[in-house]
């Protein structure tokens, strides 16, 4: 009996309850959902998180009915003594915990330096656990979906999912932070290729027993009714196959390492992610100096976003 529970823990369960729209994030929703945070970037990037206000007046951000565009200043050269690139880091005013959240994307920022993300996380990091829904640096595919959480939270191996473990071990301290990652199986799921496909789906459960992400490409003949119909008034998880990140709760109390999460979507640049592996992914030169000197080469680092949905 122990080892068929074992066995049925690293199969995703289908046990999913039918979820109800709560939020419907669109267009002018951004601007009241969500704040536009102006912090020093977390994790040490080339950019100088801007205000709302000061967004809107630069066009680093613009929403009309259907879309929020948000992106980095692509006109100025900086000084090297001064702050970074102007950028945007938004998060939402509400918390979640058991829910559903559905990203409709149409392009995310591209190009060397980058850094984009669309996360979930808390106060007390990473006593709150934090999952990292859709993040890449560089340009390099596919996309990565990770957890980092405290101490004690791993995941077992032979999980049954279309991704690619990465790490197993979640906790933020150990590994250098890399948590423990599922890479999607397309290489259309991040950078250029997403985004000369016209992007695609991005869903998130979030449960006391798991936690799933999904992709579906945009046009997908696999992509459900129920994420692809523009604010439908709930989903059925059960219903959309196999996810290609799936994480049990076989060796993580995911109850006690995740607490009420915010929704954040970012842009930064270089910092301890994209700068340390600069090179290696391709890019010529210093990380920092190439944010500072070529502000046309960020003309396609910006997030067009079509809705991020959330279900509970």
């Amino acid at each position: 009996m122990r080892a068929f529970a074992i066995l049925a823990s690293l199969v995703p369960a289908a046990l999913a309850a039918t979820y109800s729209l709560t939020d419907d994030y669109v267009g002018p929703n951004f601007l009241t959902g969500f704040t536009h945070q102006a912090i020093a970037d977390p994790t040490n990037g080339r950019v100088n998180y801007v205000n709302q206000t000061t967004a809107l007046a630069q066009n680093l951000t613009y929403v009309s009915s259907d879309t929020i565009i948000m992106r980095a200043d692509d006109t100025t050269v900086l000084s090297a003594s001064g702050p970074g690139r102007n950028s945007v880091r938004i998060q939402s005013v509400k918390t979640y915990t058991t829910h559903v959240a559905v990203f409709d994307i149409r392009h995310m920022p591209q190009g060397c330096a980058t850094w984009p993300a669309a996360w979930e996380t808390g106060p007390n990091w990473p006593d709150s656990g934090e999952v990292d829904i859709v993040e890449g640096v560089n340009d390099e595919s596919p996309n990565a979906s990770t957890l980092h959480t405290s101490p004690n939270c791993t995941m077992p191996s032979g999980i049954v999912q279309s991704g690619t473990p990465v790490y197993t071990n979640c906790d933020a301290t150990v590994n250098g932070n890399s948590g423990c990652g599922v890479r999607a199986p397309t290489t259309n799921s991040y950078g250029p290729t997403f985004n000369a496909n016209g992007g695609g789906w991005y869903a998130m459960e979030r449960t006391n027993t798991y936690i799933k992400v999904w992709f579906w490409p945009r046009n997908s003949a696999t992509v459900p009714s129920d994420v692809s119909t523009s604010g439908s008034a709930s989903v059925n998880t059960s219903n959309w196959g196999e996810p290609y990140a799936y994480f049990p709760n076989t060796d993580c109390d995911l109850a006690s390492h995740f607490a009420a999460n915010n929704i954040i979507i970012n842009l930064t640049l270089c910092g301890d992610w994209a700068g340390a592996v600069f090179n290696s992914d391709g890019c010529s030169g210093n990380c920092v100096t190439y944010v500072n000197e070529n502000p046309s080469d960020f003309t396609n680092a910006y997030w067009n976003i079509a809705a991020v949905r959330v279900y509970e």
